[in-house]
C-alpha cells in the first residue's frame, strides 16, 4: 500500500500523473446510483439488449466448439443488481454465482432475481478480495469492472480466476477501452480506462491468453470502445 493513502487507497498511472483508485469511493459512487438498469449502465439502459445480444454472439460460438466448457457452472464478476446474470447467463448455464462490492446493489438483485432458481450464491465482496473456489466455475464472466481495479490487484484477481476454472473452463472480458495510448481517469466513480495494448500486457502478465477477441458493435459513437475477450490459461 502506498505511503500517505487509507487502506482503501491505491495508486495507478495515468498521463505520467498519479492518479489515485479508492474502492471506497468507487462503492460511494454505486451507492448512490439508481438500482436500476438504466442506472447501471449510466443513462443509457436502453443500450442494454444491444449488449447482450453482442455477448451472445460472442460466447455462444465458444460454447459449440470441440473443447467447450461444460454450462454447469458461471460468475458474474461486478455483478450490479443482476442485469447480466438475469438476462444473459442463466440463460445459457445451469447456475450463477454473482460477486459484487456495492450491499445496495446485491440487496436489490436479492430482490429482482428472487424465485430464479438458477442464481447460486451471491457475494458481497470486491473484486480485490474476492477469493473464488479452486476449479468450481465454467465460465467467469467480468465486465465493465476491471476499470475500477489497480493493475496489480487486477493481475492478481485474474491469477485467482485462473485457479478458479474447471477443466476447458473460460474467463470473459467485457470492458471499455481508450482509443488514445494513455489512460483516461474518471474522478467521479473513481476508475481507469485502459488502452487495449495496456490491458491485454494485463493479461499476459496473469499468464493467460486470448483465445478470441471481439469488439461490441451498435454502440454510440461518443462512448468508449468496447473489448471482449476470452481467456484461457497460458500452457
Amino acid at each position: 500500500m502506498e505511503e500517505g493513502l487509507s487502506e482503501n487507497e491505491t495508486t495507478d498511472f495515468c498521463c505520467a500523473e498519479k492518479f489515485v483508485l479508492s474502492y471506497e469511493d468507487a462503492d460511494k459512487y454505486w451507492s448512490v446510483q439508481e438500482p436500476t438498469i438504466n442506472g447501471m449502465l449510466g443513462g443509457f439502459g436502453n443500450l442494454s439488449t444491444i449488449d447482450i445480444q453482442g455477448s451472445e454472439k460472442f460466447l455462444i460460438p465458444l460454447l459449440k466448439k470441440i473443447d467447450a466448457p461444460s454450462r454447469q457452472k458461471a460468475i458474474d464478476c461486478g455483478a450490479g443488481i443482476g442485469r447480466i446474470t438475469k438476462h444473459f447467463l442463466t440463460k445459457l448455464f445451469a447456475s450463477v454465482d454473482m460477486v459484487e462490492q456495492c450491499s445496495k446493489l446485491t440487496a436489490q438483485a436479492e430482490i429482482l432475481l428472487k424465485g430464479n432458481q438458477k442464481v447460486g450464491r451471491i457475494f458481497n465482496k470486491g473484486l480485490q478480495d474476492f477469493e473464488p473456489e479452486k476449479e468450481s466455475y465454467d465460465l467467469i464472466w467480468i465486465q465493465w469492472v476491471l476499470i475500477y481495479l489497480t493493475d496489480e490487484d487486477l493481475v492478481s484477481f485474474l491469477k485467482r480466476c485462473k485457479k478458479a476454472l474447471k477443466p476447458r473452463g473460460i474467463i470473459v472480458v467485457k470492458e471499455n477501452v481508450t482509443s488514445s495510448p494513455d489512460p483516461e481517469p474518471d474522478h467521479e466513480d473513481s476508475s481507469v480506462t485502459r488502452p487495449e495494448e495496456t490491458l491485454e500486457d494485463l493479461f499476459s502478465r496473469a499468464s493467460l491468453r486470448i483465445i478470441k477477441k471481439q469488439q461490441q458493435h451498435r454502440f454510440p459513437q461518443e462512448l468508449f470502445k468496447v473489448q471482449m475477450y476470452a481467456l484461457r490459461p497460458d500452457q
